[in-house]
């Protein structure tokens, strides 16, 4: 049995890596601090059935808390981190861009400092494909240089990459950094398009389309996220001296208009579009090449589109009343 810390633990990627793991018969500590970003009472559901199991913690803490990561850390014999804990989104990010810093790189410095401190070795931490900016080559490849963020949420995430390669060299901290590219499916966030477009469609109401609708995006499956998630701890674990940076994507970017209609075609609804102006912050696209992840993790995502949709699109009918 090995000892999972997941930060974010609460959330729609952290509380779908819980379940795995301890599935797999792990035990998987955890922090979330329930912030009102968005309903807490959604976090709440999510580790509902996770609070039943013995091999479950949570603690009710925040990232930026120095002294509450140092007692969870004296508290537990800690194997690996997965880091996933952060404010999230582009757009919300441009509005409160100090927020984004405290927590997105403060809170990482402190689980970096303990880690030290402690003398534990292994983490996986999720960055994000926005990092990629609008990048003219496609796919996005890890060797790119990505020094031009168009927002503060992309900003912090790259912050992380160069502050913990600052750790792995000076203390031997194993480290695994994995741009996710737009995860989808169960538990999805409520401010995330996908959840948001599909409450739209059934209030009746019209859909807003930022742009003309050939803005696309490499939708990701949550089960093939976990899959990734976990096969990177596995490396982490197996072997030394890692800091690798990955692409956990899809491989098969999908047009914003081509996703409100498969929405619409699962829910047996006809899209009301309202077009709209492009936003700040928002990029053009995202597609990932993840070759690298196939060849040093196994890493291969099976859902489609399509079957990920329908998936999502049966789970939130069974649990509309969390988001109305």
């Amino acid at each position: 049995m090995k000892t999972y810390f997941i930060t974010g633990g609460a959330g729609f990627i952290g509380s779908s890596l819980s379940e795995r793991l301890i599935k797999e018969g792990n035990k998987v500590i955890t922090i979330d601090n329930f912030c009102d970003f968005y309903n807490p009472n959604i976090k709440e559901t999510n580790i509902k059935e996770l609070n039943q199991s013995e091999n479950f913690k949570i603690y009710r803490k925040d990232i930026r808390d120095r002294q509450a990561i140092k007692e969870i850390f004296d508290e537990n014999n800690i194997d690996i981190i997965m880091h996933l804990a952060a404010m999230a989104g582009v757009r919300p990010s441009i509005e409160n861009p100090v927020l984004y810093q405290e927590v997105n790189c403060m809170g990482t410095q402190n689980i970096l400092e303990e880690m030290k401190a402690h003398n534990i070795k292994n983490l996986v931490m999720a960055s994000s494909s926005s990092v990629y900016g609008n990048c003219k080559q496609v796919p996005f490849r890890e060797d790119m240089v990505v020094d031009f963020a168009i927002s503060p949420y992309a900003a912090t995430k790259k912050a992380n990459e160069v502050m913990t390669h600052v750790y792995h060299k000076l203390f031997n901290i194993n480290v695994m950094m994995l741009r996710f590219f737009t995860v989808y499916g169960p538990k999805q966030r409520p401010d995330l398009a996908i959840n948001k477009f599909t409450r739209f469609m059934l209030e009746g109401q019209e859909i807003p389309m930022f742009g003309d609708g050939t803005t696309s995006r490499d939708y990701t499956y949550i089960d093939d996220i976990v899959n990734g998630i976990i096969k990177s701890c596995n490396y982490c674990m197996q072997n030394k001296d890692v800091y690798e940076i990955l692409n956990i994507g899809n491989s098969s970017p999908i047009s914003l208009k081509d996703m409100i209609l498969t929405i619409g075609q699962a829910l047996g609804v006809e899209p009301k579009i309202k077009q709209l102006p492009m936003q700040p912050g928002d990029v053009e696209r995202t597609y990932a090449d993840i070759s690298k992840a196939k060849k040093l993790i196994g890493y291969n995502p099976k859902v489609s589109f399509k079957t990920g949709i329908n998936n999502f699109v049966n789970w939130y009918k069974e649990n509309q009343e969390l988001y109305n």
